[in-house]
């Protein structure tokens, strides 16, 4: 449990520690969800590039140094936004993205996680975000028509290639995990994980245990936090429950990197000051077990 200390500095995403994914590349605790940046339905350009440009500087400007997306996000269009924004790219910041689906609309997605698609969607990804190697590549969702292995496999090879440093999974169950890691280290699992959806509790476990970070998505819920022990927490620290339910899942365990994701610059600083935010242990005990005893 952390120290129940407020921090005296100014926000930054650096104020939630680090994890090293891979034993290799060491980032803030709390980083950024891209995919938000999009148009409606995760489809096509933001109504304001500008905006959406400018959050993802001030989001490097206020500590964060990992950066989630995908290829799908748009398709295309997230990708295109953080090479835009950002290139060339700070020496410490991370970029994590996926593949393994197809986009044939608005709210639209269909699986395709074979060696052939995996491939052209590496190449893709490479050029859009001006890289000669992407530094996390996860696997978007299993494909229940292509062998799993198979995808796994050609994740492996095209990391023998240098064209991905490592690999990580996404929407997968602990057997998904126990497997790939059988065929390359997987250093990152993402699943649908907040403080009032727990499903995937497991996972967490088994990430914790086995020093592969764990990626939240959906972590504030897509908004939807609620709970009247979360409100009265959150209104005896002046802050708001998102605050609240991001400092949760932080205290939840040490291999949690959560990635907020907004369109808003104003959202996003409220975003980072939880990384400052501090639990006390009855907090977070009561947090843990209101929905222990309600599921």
């Amino acid at each position: 449990m952390k120290e129940n200390t407020e921090k005296a500095t100014s926000p930054s995403a650096a104020n939630a520690g680090t994890i090293t994914l891979g034993n290799e590349l060491t980032v803030n605790r709390l980083g950024f969800g891209a995919m938000r940046l999009t148009g409606e339905g995760i489809w096509g350009p933001p109504k304001d590039r500008a905006v959406a440009v400018a959050v993802l500087r001030r989001a490097v400007e206020l500590g964060v140094n990992f950066i989630d997306t995908a290829d799908s996000y748009g398709p295309n269009v997230s990708e295109e936004l953080i090479a835009e924004a950002l290139a060339p790219y700070p020496n410490d910041l991370v970029i994590g993205t996926k593949g393994g689906w197809n986009r044939p609309g608005p709210n639209q997605w269909t699986h395709d996680a074979s060696p052939a698609h995996l491939r052209e969607a590496v190449e893709g990804s490479l050029k859009r975000l001006g890289l000669d190697r992407i530094d996390v590549y996860q696997l978007h969702v299993p494909d229940p028509v292509v062998p799993f292995d198979a995808s796994i496999e050609t994740l492996a090879n095209m990391r023998s290639e240098g064209k991905i440093r490592l690999v990580g999974l996404s929407n997968v169950m602990v057997e998904h995990i126990a497997r790939a890691r059988k065929i390359i280290p997987i250093v990152s699992v993402q699943n649908r994980y907040s403080f009032a959806d727990r499903e995937w509790d497991n996972v967490v476990d088994y990430c914790e245990s086995n020093g592969i970070a764990f990626i939240p998505w959906f972590p504030l819920g897509a908004g939807r936090v609620a709970g009247r022990l979360l409100e009265r927490i959150a209104k005896g620290r002046q802050v708001k429950p998102i605050q609240i339910a991001l400092a949760w899942l932080l205290e939840r365990s040490p291999t949690m990197l959560p990635i907020p994701g907004t369109s808003s610059i104003a959202h996003l600083a409220e975003n980072i000051q939880a990384a400052s935010l501090q639990l006390s242990e009855n907090e977070y005990l009561e947090l843990t077990g209101v929905v222990e005893l309600a599921s």
